[in-house]
């Protein structure tokens, strides 16, 4: 299996106007492979200006916002590409696109690594970010999921944010929550659940 970065990858229309998604980069030797599903902004802006950033996002509400229709996030522009960045992001790389593999469906662009910068200190993992990036990934396959499979995953998802979230992190779980429960129809509160059992647990008297 190929490595795949998950990051938050940025084009630019024509017309300047920024485009913002989650995106996993395929690595492939010294290249990165974007290939994006059709239809897609990110294809349209590539066509024309082939370009395209990638960020690692300090803030895991970035990639939980992008999913639920919050792409409103600070940027800045790129130092070496036509193209702007996430402000708040341990770090950047910027690429030129090589080459095209045409695809009916999914298309593959290879990017060339033109220039690569870190912001920040990376001091350490958190399971709960880690649960809202797979939760986050997870609520844009929902068409394809059955819904007892998506519940599943959520609610094992919710033991790590029940245990190690703050309140970024909650709120970013909050809006994959709402988009999942607008989904299946319900208006059940999975981390809600998982909170009072584990605090039924940590009250529970043992002999």
């Amino acid at each position: 299996m190929p490595l795949i970065l998950e990051t938050i990858v940025t084009t630019l229309s024509p017309e300047g106007a920024l485009h913002l998604v989650p995106f996993g980069l395929i690595a492939e030797g010294d290249d990165y492979v974007l290939a994006p599903f059709r239809p897609s902004p990110t294809i349209l802006n590539l066509d024309v200006d082939p370009y395209f950033c990638a960020s690692s996002p300090r803030d895991v509400r970035v990639i939980a916002g992008a999913v639920t229709g919050r792409r409103e996030w600070p940027t800045v522009a790129c130092d070496r590409i036509r193209g702007r960045r996430l402000a708040d992001s341990f770090g950047h790389a910027e690429f030129a696109v090589t080459s095209v593999e045409a695809d009916a469906t999914r298309p593959r662009y290879r990017g060339r690594l033109v220039h690569a910068a870190a912001h920040a200190p990376f001091i350490g993992y958190n399971r709960a970010q880690a649960a809202v990036l797979e939760a986050a990934i997870l609520s844009t396959r929902l068409h394809m999921l059955a819904p007892d499979k998506v519940m599943a995953e959520m609610r094992y998802l919710a033991i790590a944010i029940s245990k190690t979230a703050g309140p970024r992190e909650r709120e970013a779980w909050d809006w994959i929550e709402d988009k999942v429960a607008a989904h299946l129809g319900t208006e059940d509160r999975i981390l809600a659940d998982t909170d009072a059992a584990r605090d039924g647990e940590a009250s529970g008297v043992t002999c």
